[in-house]
């Protein structure tokens, strides 16, 4: 039980994503401090680097999803906070009695400008209990060099996390309905609602270092998980279509829509001269096409013949995408599983579990 406090708490670390942390603070940290000397110079009363930013890179690389963690809560809030702690500081000589007040001040301010951030208590802190070098500086102490440190930050760590194939700033983008009505997505139709989200943090009354919307997203993901596992004796293997009509990629639009029409199909694989998958093509494509497919196709969903057939729901309800092509790994057709042949699997193995739930009952 007492290793279990040294348990890490939170959800999805990784070693390789505290390693990426670690190598994106150095750098962060070691060229915020360089480019703000050179812009401030240096000496025993210039502040080149504030304490707060050694926080503030801890979730900028180690969490970079957190609210808390965006760009406007690290610039925002370290600017804001270090403003309050030098305005209590100019009225309040107290030191005892000005460090509680500013960060008191500092969390209800961050709070109603929508730029909560940790380490914005700590340049409060720091405008209050910083020294000569804080003194010194003044009311320019929030601004050069805490908004300074903040701004170079924040503009490291997006460089770092674009060469690191991370997203940041952290955005949620919500599926949208493909057809253009007010209809939610087929996936979110069924299952909990948005106000269950709602409704289910409200009677929790916590508050959680988590975007509302990515709590949703989570949640939708494990729903499709426990499906995927509650039927991963179905695969892909065991539904797909086996004699799956393609196109070469040079071959012309009107051969295209002809074998379309002819198989009453939507989607045509297109394949490469050594048969292997590049793409497809369905009517919609072919409305652009000009010359060959190549120009128009698009990418292929994919999946492999072990692949869990249940786990191809969210591409088969995407309101764009009408079958995925089961491929091998050198990406030759093997298959293909359209959206009817997963509607009738999933009614089937409906059917084939009810007599087992009758009997249990």
């Amino acid at each position: 039980m007492a290793f279990r406090l040294f348990v890490p708490i939170l959800a999805g670390a990784t070693l390789r994503e505290r390693l990426t942390a670690c190598i994106g603070a150095t750098i962060g940290i070691a060229l915020t401090g360089a480019i703000s000397g050179l812009a401030m110079g240096s000496g025993p009363h210039v502040a080149m680097l504030v304490a707060p930013m050694g926080a503030s890179a801890v979730l900028l690389f180690a969490v970079p999803s957190s609210p808390l963690a965006q760009p406007w809560s690290i610039i925002g809030g370290n600017t804001i906070s270090a403003l309050v702690g030098v305005t209590v500081a100019h009225f309040v000589h107290n030191p005892v009695i000005a460090s509680g007040l500013a960060v008191a001040l500092a969390i209800a301010a961050m709070s109603f400008t929508r730029s909560l951030h940790p380490p914005g208590g700590a340049a409060a802190l720091t405008a209050v209990l910083g020294g000569p070098a804080v003194i010194s500086a003044g009311f320019l102490f929030p601004f050069v060099p805490v908004a300074l440190n903040s701004i170079i930050l924040v503009t490291l760590g997006f460089l770092f996390h674009k060469l690191s194939r991370r997203s940041y700033p952290h955005v949620h983008q919500p599926v949208a309905n493909s057809h253009g009505t007010a209809d939610r997505p087929p996936a979110e139709r069924v299952g909990f609602r948005p106000e269950d989200v709602d409704a289910a943090l409200a009677a929790l009354d916590e508050t959680f270092d988590i975007d509302r919307d990515d709590i949703e997203r989570l949640l939708r993901q494990v729903e499709l998980q426990a499906m995927v596992r509650s039927q991963r004796r179905l695969l892909c293997q065991d539904i797909m279509s086996r004699d799956v009509i393609s196109v070469p990629e040079n071959a012309g639009a009107e051969e295209a829509r002809k074998q379309l029409l002819d198989h009453n199909i939507r989607t045509l694989p297109v394949v490469d001269a050594e048969a292997r998958l590049v793409g497809a093509v369905g009517l919609r494509e072919l409305t652009r096409a000009t010359d060959s497919v190549k120009d128009v196709m698009s990418k292929a969903g994919t999946a492999s013949p072990n692949t869990p057939a249940m786990s191809l729901l969210p591409v088969l309800t995407d309101g764009r995408s009408h079958a995925v092509v089961i491929v091998d790994a050198g990406r030759h057709i093997l298959g293909l599983i359209t959206q009817t042949d997963l509607l009738a699997a999933a009614a089937r193995v409906q059917t084939a579990d009810r007599p087992l739930l009758k009997a249990v009952a």
